[in-house]
C-alpha cells in the first residue's frame, strides 16, 4: 500500500503552528503538527515571571477565548491556555521531534524528522525565532558564567551582575534580579533605554539608574569577558569591572540555515524569507511561512497578536487551489 500522504504537515506547535491546525480540522484536512521541543516551546522556555505585552484576547487562537485574572495574562496562563486548547481539540501533535530535511518530488513532499518521515502536499514552517541567540562574538562569550537565556531571578542573589540590552527582556532581568538582591550593572549600545520596553515598566528602570540602584553604561558595548571580571567600551574610557554572570539579552534569530536548508530565499539585510504577501507561501510552491519567523532578523515585526491570521490565509489558500 502506498505511503501515506497528508493534506499539510506543520512544522512547529507554537501558537501559531496550533492555530493552522485548528484550521486546517475545521477545513476537513487530514494534517499533523510536529515540534521539536515541548508544546509551545517558545513560552515554555520565557522566564519564569513573564507577563504579556498583549492582552489575553489578542493571544486567542481558533476562536477560543483566553480567560485570565488580569489583563496581562503571565506565561503560566499562556502555556495553559494553548494546552488546553490542543488537547481540547484533538490535534495530532508529535512533540520533542526535530525536521531535519524537507524535498519536493512530484509535487509531493518527503519531510524527515528525528524519528521518522512524512509526506505533505502542503507544509506550514512556523517555527519562530526563539531558539538561537544572537551573539556578541567577544572573547569569553564561551565561558559557562555568560547566559542567552533567563529563568528566575533568584539564581543570582548575592552576584554582580552584568546585564546586556536594552529592550523588554534585558530590563525584565535587570529589574528583576536587582530586587533579588544582585549588584546589576546595564550595559546599553543606544543613549538611552529602549521605547519598545512595556510603558509600565520603562520609567521603573529609568528611576532606578537615576537612584543609583542599578548602574547603567549607555552608547557603551561589552568587549571581553573573563572569570572574575569584564571590560566595557564607553564613550570616554575602557571599564573593568568585578562580575560573576553575564546575561546577554541580544535578541534571537530563526533558524536561517534550515531555511537555507529548504530552499526558501532570504533577502535584504534583515534576511526576510520571501513569501507572498496574501497567502504566505515561499519561493517554493506548496511551502507556506507562518508566525514570527516571516520577519527574519526583524523580530519585532510579527507577534502572535498579528500573525495568528496566517493560519486563515494560507488554509483559505489551500482550499482553493
Amino acid at each position: 500500500m502506498a505511503e501515506k500522504v497528508l493534506d499539510i504537515l506543520i512544522i512547529g506547535g507554537g501558537p501559531i503552528g496550533i492555530a493552522c491546525g485548528l484550521n486546517a480540522k475545521k477545513a476537513g484536512l487530514d494534517f499533523l503538527i510536529v515540534e521539536k521541543g515541548c508544546l509551545v516551546n517558545s513560552i515554555y522556555n520565557y522566564p519564569s515571571t513573564m507577563t504579556f505585552f498583549s492582552t489575553s484576547e489578542k493571544l486567542e487562537i481558533g476562536g477560543v477565548p483566553f480567560v485570565t485574572i488580569s489583563n496581562k495574562p503571565t506565561r503560566a496562563e499562556a502555556l495553559e491556555y494553548y494546552r488546553r486548547v490542543a488537547v481540547a481539540n484533538e490535534l495530532p501533535v508529535r512533540l520533542f521531534e526535530e525536521v531535519t530535511e524537507l524535498k519536493k518530488e512530484e509535487g509531493v513532499f518527503i519531510v524527515s524528522s528525528s524519528k521518522g518521515t512524512y509526506r505533505a502536499k502542503h507544509v506550514i514552517l512556523s517555527t519562530g525565532f526563539y531558539d538561537i541567540p544572537v551573539l556578541l562574538d567577544i572573547p569569553g562569550e564561551d565561558l559557562p558564567k555568560v547566559m542567552h537565556y533567563y529563568k528566575d531571578p533568584h539564581y543570582f542573589a548575592m552576584q554582580k551582575v552584568v546585564v546586556v540590552g536594552s529592550s523588554n527582556s534585558a530590563i525584565d532581568v535587570a529589574l528583576e534580579t536587582y530586587r533579588k538582591g544582585a549588584e546589576v550593572t546595564l550595559v546599553i549600545r543606544d543613549e538611552e533605554v529602549s521605547q519598545r520596553v512595556k510603558y509600565w515598566v520603562r520609567p521603573d528602570i529609568i528611576n532606578r539608574i537615576k537612584e543609583g540602584s542599578i548602574k547603567a553604561y549607555v552608547s557603551s558595548e561589552l568587549v571581553a569577558i573573563r572569570n572574575d571580571e569584564v571590560d566595557i567600551q564607553t564613550p570616554e574610557e575602557l571599564v573593568t569591572i568585578p562580575n560573576d554572570f553575564v546575561m546577554a539579552m541580544t535578541g534571537y534569530q530563526p533558524n536561517f540555515s534550515l531555511l537555507r536548508k529548504f530552499g526558501i530565499e532570504l533577502s535584504g539585510d534583515k534576511l526576510q524569507p520571501y513569501h507572498h504577501p496574501e497567502t504566505m507561501e515561499t519561493n517554493i510552491s506548496g511551502l507556506y511561512l507562518a508566525g514570527v519567523v516571516c520577519g527574519g532578523m526583524d523580530t519585532h515585526l510579527w507577534f502572535i497578536e498579528n500573525s495568528r491570521v496566517h493560519a486563515d490565509v494560507i488554509v483559505e489558500h489551500i482550499m482553493r487551489i
